[in-house]
């Protein structure tokens, strides 16, 4: 096997657990955000910001789930 290949490989492997890493995390940001009552106010961050906005729960679920599944398909075509 030729260096190339490997360091390709090795990229690669990377690149999938990293992926492996945000889709826990966006695992866990479902779960709790499925958990909460209703009456709770959820935040959003602005990016690259340290400014919170207020924003609705189902609708921040909805983009959460969507993000998740977006990952998900990205890390079954690698």
């Amino acid at each position: 096997m030729s260096s190339k290949s490997r360091d390709n490989e090795e990229t690669l492997e990377g690149l999938k657990e990293e992926l492996n890493k945000k889709i826990k995390e966006q695992k866990v940001v479902v779960d709790e955000l499925s958990n909460l009552k209703k009456n709770r106010r959820v935040y959003v961050q602005q990016r690259n910001s340290n400014i919170f906005f207020l924003a609705d729960r189902s609708q921040t679920l909805g983009s959460c789930k969507k993000e998740l599944d977006n990952m998900k398909k990205e890390l079954q075509d690698l």
